[in-house]
């Protein structure tokens, strides 16, 4: 089991302080009219999203991710909407053909300014936004690129269903990239509460390339509490 203290193991002394670009915004931004979700507003939505898609048949790999992802998990972040990863886009039309019957509020298109092809429906009154996002990276740790929310996520229950969840290790470093404070701190007290895998964290943060102060923050919020390491679910 490696150390709290040894998150800054392999800092480059160049590490920028400025977050990657193409890293930044995973998804298109929520509407502003949209109000922060209470769990029960995404597990109903989710779940009504959910059973739309079972109707048809269709057996789609999907994870859900960005900030309602954490707020399945149990922590108290302001969510405004649901987002849904598909892997291609023929997996994206088969699920938004199944959600017909909700207003769609953004058409199916491909958005070439963040590798996405990206739509989006009012569910229950909730925004749900479903994309891929089309980026070759290197690592398996980001939350939205890559290999790293489909090999490293959570089941959840969610009425008739179990949805893979992408892990919080994953949304922490989102967070830490986007200097959100008011979104990695109940990110830092849930993960020093509940454990966390402490190898996947330093490298979701490699990833992300986190400057030597984010880096500081996570180790001396953790450091000072007992933590135990969970597995990804097989």
């Amino acid at each position: 089991m490696e150390r709290p203290d040894e998150l800054l193991a392999g800092l480059r002394a160049d590490r920028s302080p400025d977050p990657p670009a193409h890293l930044v915004d995973t998804f298109v931004p929520m509407s502003d009219a949209t109000r922060p979700l209470t769990l029960t507003d995404a597990t109903t939505a989710l779940a009504m999203t959910l059973d739309a898609l079972e109707a048809t048949g269709a057996d789609l790999a999907y994870r859900v991710c960005g900030t309602s992802a954490a707020l399945l998990q149990g922590v108290p972040l302001r969510a405004g909407d649901i987002d849904i990863l598909l892997a291609d886009r023929d997996d994206l039309d088969t699920f938004a053909a199944a959600l017909s019957s909700f207003p769609c509020l953004y058409a199916a298109s491909w958005l070439p300014e963040t590798s996405q092809y990206f739509t989006r429906f009012a569910v229950n009154g909730v925004e749900v936004e479903l994309s891929t996002l089309e980026r070759a990276v290197d690592s398996d740790a980001l939350e939205c690129a890559g290999s790293g929310p489909w090999r490293h996520y959570v089941l959840l229950p969610c009425g008739s269903h179990h949805v893979p969840v992408v892990r919080l290790e994953l949304r922490l470093a989102t967070e830490l990239l986007r200097d959100r404070s008011d979104r990695y701190d109940p990110l830092i007290d849930h993960l020093g509460t509940h454990g966390f895998d402490l190898d996947l964290l330093r490298r979701a943060m490699d990833a992300c390339d986190i400057p030597v102060q984010g880096r500081r923050l996570v180790q001396d919020r953790l450091a000072a509490v007992a933590t135990t390491i969970q597995a990804d679910h097989p």
